[in-house]
């Protein structure tokens, strides 16, 4: 029998956190062991609980769920937080990579897809939008400081990719399309589409937002 799923749920709604506690308590592979209302309640339940799972709202009163990511990272982080928020802000993505987040989900989202989603953060999955993450993004995003690994990964990625790469990498993280990014670095889009195929091929990453994801955390773009 796999081991009980250990889930802490922060949220200011408390309606929120009661459909959600409802839901996974009727899991049979997971329990809700604890709930926040905001960040400090967080930080404090979590690192009182020890859970496999955080579910984190991002607009909090006191502390925000990304203070309270950074906060429970640095403290225990074997901790997997995923935040769970109403916000598509590419800001609030970016800035939960950078704090050790291995998940970002909207409260829209189907609730079957945000239980899939726990599954698959507890088994140490990235879930950023597209669950199949490769395994050098795994790692990128699995800590929450610039630990010397994650340092020697930017520098072996930054050797790895041509300059040209970066430079279409950086336009990438800025959310730019090819038609932006063609104009900005005086290429073709053609040649655009082929500096994109192989950076993702050197990065083993399927998709641009993986891609954009593995080089915010591991600092090779801004």
């Amino acid at each position: 029998m796999e081991k009980i799923i250990r889930v802490v749920l922060a949220d200011d709604e408390p309606f929120v956190r009661q459909g959600l506690r409802y839901i996974i308590d009727s899991q049979p592979d997971m329990e809700c062991v604890g709930e926040a209302s905001d960040g400090e309640e967080a930080y404090l339940i979590s690192l009182d609980t020890k859970p496999d799972i955080v579910l984190m709202d991002i607009q909090m009163p006191n502390s925000s769920g990304l203070d309270a990511t950074h906060r429970i990272l640095r403290e225990n982080s074997e901790i997997k937080i995923v935040l769970l928020t109403t916000f598509d802000v590419q800001a609030y993505v970016i800035e939960g990579i950078r704090a050790g987040a291995v998940g970002y989900l909207l409260k829209d989202t189907d609730m079957q897809e945000i239980l899939a989603g726990i599954r698959w953060a507890n088994h140490g999955n990235a879930i950023y939008r597209t669950p199949t993450a490769s395994k050098a993004l795994i790692e990128a995003i699995s800590s929450d400081t610039k630990s010397t690994k994650t340092e020697q990964a930017s520098d072996h990625l930054s050797e790895f990719l041509t300059e040209r790469e970066l430079d279409v990498l950086q336009q990438m993280a800025y959310g730019r399309r090819n038609s932006e990014i063609s104009e900005i670095l005086n290429i073709s889009q053609g040649t655009v589409k082929t500096h994109i195929h192989r950076i993702l091929q050197k990065l083993e990453v399927e998709d641009r937002t993986q891609a954009v994801v593995l080089a915010i955390r591991t600092g090779i773009v801004e």
